[in-house]
């Protein structure tokens, strides 16, 4: 009889540990970058997530400058990134900054996280300007919307960081993809400027919903609509259609 208290104790410590092991075994997010970050809507992502938002500021602005960020709710990443690990870093690049300062700025944050796989979110570009920024297959001295940079500056984040793990968005190439099909009469719409809400962020239903699933994509977690009932069964399957084509989300 003296064996039972010691066997349910035994059982509940078991319970205990396998619920710390699988708490510490979902993956944690967080999320560095400005409104074209926070238009990817983070608080609806799945899991443990924090994030680091300040409207219109680039990468090395963020680094150089934390304490104030424009959105309230940030969890300040010097604080973020040194007390805790997480499984997924996003960092997304933004006008201002050269190819070497976003390189310098997001491998600050590589040493901060060493087993973090890294997301680059593009974001995208001012609709009057999207064509010619992605058009532009030279690297530009600044930061611009075009796979030229963005493929450049993965690169050399690679050559940096050798045997980590880097993910893409790409925000820029789903409205090229868009583009391309209102070109052809193939698309909901007559021009990519419907799916903005002002000149450079997304409309709040249609073009949030395209850009949170795309960085639910690359951040490994399942589609959703959670949010988004408002959008309309026709263009939520045809924005499905342009999400199917990002392939593997490592790649």
């Amino acid at each position: 009889m003296k064996l039972r208290p010691l066997i349910l104790l035994t059982c509940l410590a078991a319970v205990i540990f396998s619920l710390d092991a699988n708490a510490a075994a979902k993956p944690s997010y967080y999320l560095i970058g400005n409104s074209l970050t926070w238009d990817t809507v983070p608080p609806k992502l799945d899991g443990d997530v924090q994030w680091h938002v300040d409207c219109g500021k680039s990468l090395p602005f963020i680094q150089q400058n934390p304490a104030k960020p424009c959105v309230k709710t940030s969890t300040l990443w010097p604080k973020a990134l040194k007390e805790k690990q997480y499984g997924f870093v996003s960092v997304q690049t933004h006008y201002g900054a050269s190819l070497k300062q976003d390189a310098d700025a997001i491998s600050l944050w590589i040493k901060m996280q060493p087993k973090a796989v890294f997301v680059i979110h593009s974001g995208w570009a001012r609709s009057k300007s999207r064509a010619d920024e992605y058009a532009n297959k030279a690297v530009a001295e600044k930061m611009e919307h075009s796979p030229a940079y963005l493929g450049t500056l993965v690169k050399e984040l690679k050559r940096r960081h050798p045997g980590r793990k880097f993910r893409q968005t790409h925000a820029q190439d789903l409205l090229a993809k868009i583009a391309a099909d209102i070109a052809r009469g193939k698309a909901p719409w007559k021009d990519i400027t419907e799916i903005y809400r002002d000149a450079i962020h997304m409309n709040t239903v249609t073009g949030r919903y395209l850009m949170h699933n795309a960085m639910r994509h690359a951040l490994g977690q399942p589609r959703s609509a959670e949010g988004f009932q408002k959008l309309d069964s026709k263009l939520k399957a045809y924005f499905d259609s342009i999400l199917d084509q990002l392939g593997d989300a490592a790649g």
